[in-house]
């Protein structure tokens, strides 16, 4: 399994944890109850998940963390942006309707902030950022859209925050997609500006002009 805290993968080794009689799972009225766990040889944190089981169904929610880790964002996309992102995270285990609508309140403002789209709606809004995008990083921002929830309810600029039934996958993919866009806004311009900036440096000290633009 990948470990949720640190992403290592590992072989696991799971176990119940047993109540003082020696007991696995409690039962009452809704199941039987029981608490799995293991332990990552990487991070050396442990990993658990709360067990119930009923007749023909076995359900697992994990309980700790509280969310799969992903990989933390880089530096360079700005707090008011990855705030909003850290927080989709957070709650993406308990509630992905509330997920993907932080993530789809994060993607409006980073549209209106960075792309300078025409408030309207999310929808149309994710229309005319498209032009601007690489082709991968378009389908995968036009994919939002296409979602039957959200294509039925295409978010005035007043309620892009609503809570919307999502389908399977629907706020992983949101979240995926957010990443694409702060790699292609912020991380992939600063790393061409640092290697712009050394190679003027470098054609400052052989007495040459600067590049007027970037690599």
């Amino acid at each position: 399994m990948k470990c949720p805290h640190c992403l290592e993968n590992f072989h696991e080794v799971p176990a119940l944890l047993k109540t003082n009689e020696g007991r696995e799972t409690l039962r009452d009225p809704d199941g039987d109850w029981g608490v799995w766990w293991c332990m990552c040889p990487s991070c050396g944190r442990l990993v658990m998940k709360l067990l119930h089981i009923v007749p023909g169904e076995r359900r697992e929610s994990l309980i700790r963390p509280k969310a799969p880790a992903r990989a933390p964002l880089p530096p360079e996309v700005p707090e008011a942006f990855a705030a909003d992102y850290r927080e989709a995270c957070l709650v993406l285990t308990d509630s992905p309707k509330a997920s993907a609508a932080l993530s789809r309140r994060c993607l409006q403002n980073l549209l209106w902030e960075h792309f300078m789209v025409k408030p309207s709606n999310l929808y149309d809004e994710i229309d005319q950022a498209l032009p601007n995008l690489p082709t991968d990083l378009a389908e995968a921002v036009d994919a939002i859209r296409n979602y039957g929830n959200f294509a039925a309810h295409p978010m005035k600029s007043t309620n892009s925050g609503e809570i919307l039934d999502v389908e399977p996958g629907e706020a992983e993919w949101s979240l995926d997609v957010l990443e694409g866009l702060f790699d292609f806004c912020f991380v992939r311009p600063a790393m061409l500006k640092k290697k712009r900036d050394a190679l003027n440096q470098k054609l400052g000290e052989a007495g040459k002009p600067p590049m007027k633009r970037g690599l």
